[in-house]
């Protein structure tokens, strides 16, 4: 539905992830509620009045939110000295390369570089530690900088960014689906990993600017929005994610440990294959996984 107007016309292509096929078609009930889901998406959009384009107004403040939330990300990324240390060592991007899954191996050439690293197992590794950090990274110091613009008016600003929330689909659903990354997000069993990063100074550094961007970006979304809480408007996602919090939370910290006792070379066959098997499973359970 947040496709651009015109471009579905009684017909959509998509491509369905492997880990999400049995879930959303093993069960026949299931997979026609999906089926459907999918059909009266797609005549929606085919035959009710489009809606307006976005104004100009919108796109450069889209425009200024994209330059502003790449600057913060590639900052983070590629401008930290020693962030590859960190992201190599907080998650679990090697013991995932292992992992018999998927076509293509997770680095395009045999190096330690982000650059090299395929989008699939970075993304996966974020969700690991339960930072699902592509989500939303760069995102609240955008929207900082676009409200304090110098020459602009700061209530307008953000009166502006509500507004494209209220009346822009893309944006809404682009919220929308940060909103979701942010409530599977967890601080506290991020932390968690970031003490497999051995040097102390770096591990202060990094988590600090992730930990500090998370609340800027939550906080700004509670201000766009008006939302005080995660899913305030997807009540069954943020029953469902709340149950399987339970039985995911004690996987985390069984990985850390595990992680921790196989790179220190205190494991066996049995730490490697628990580690896969801990893998899996929060992937089963966050259902975002890359």
């Amino acid at each position: 539905l947040a496709q651009p107007p015109g471009t579905v016309r009684g017909q959509i292509r998509l491509t369905e992830q492997g880990e999400v096929i049995a879930s959303k078609y093993a069960n026949p009930e299931i997979g026609r509620r999906n089926l459907e889901t999918l059909v009266a998406a797609t005549l929606e959009a085919t035959l009710l009045q489009p809606t307006k384009p976005a104004t100009k107004a919108f796109l450069e403040a889209a425009a200024e939110l994209s330059q502003a939330s790449m600057g913060a990300y590639r900052a983070l990324v590629y401008d930290t000295p020693g962030f590859t240390d960190y992201f190599f060592n907080s998650t679990p991007i090697r013991e995932i390369a292992e992992l018999n899954i998927g076509s293509r191996p997770a680095s395009r050439k045999p190096s330690q570089k982000i650059e090299d690293l395929r989008a699939i197992p970075w993304g996966f590794s974020w969700g690991q530690c339960r930072l699902t950090l592509p989500g939303w990274y760069g995102f609240g110091s955008a929207v900082e900088a676009f409200v304090r613009a110098p020459g602009k008016d700061a209530k307008a600003q953000m009166a502006l960014l509500q507004k494209m929330y209220r009346q822009w689909p893309f944006f809404g659903t682009l919220l929308s689906n940060m909103d979701m990354v942010l409530a599977k997000s967890d601080l506290a069993l991020a932390s968690r990993y970031s003490e497999l990063v051995t040097d102390t100074r770096l591990r202060k550094k990094v988590f600090t600017a992730i930990e500090a961007e998370w609340q800027r970006t939550a906080e700004a979304l509670t201000r766009i929005t008006g939302d005080k809480h995660r899913l305030t408007h997807n009540t069954a996602l943020a029953r469902s994610i709340r149950h399987r919090f339970p039985y995911i939370d004690p996987l985390h910290h069984l990985q850390v440990e595990l992680v921790r006792r196989w790179r220190s070379g205190q494991g066996d066959d049995r730490v490697k294959t628990g580690i896969h098997i801990s893998i899996n499973g929060i992937a089963a359970g966050l259902r975002n996984t890359g």
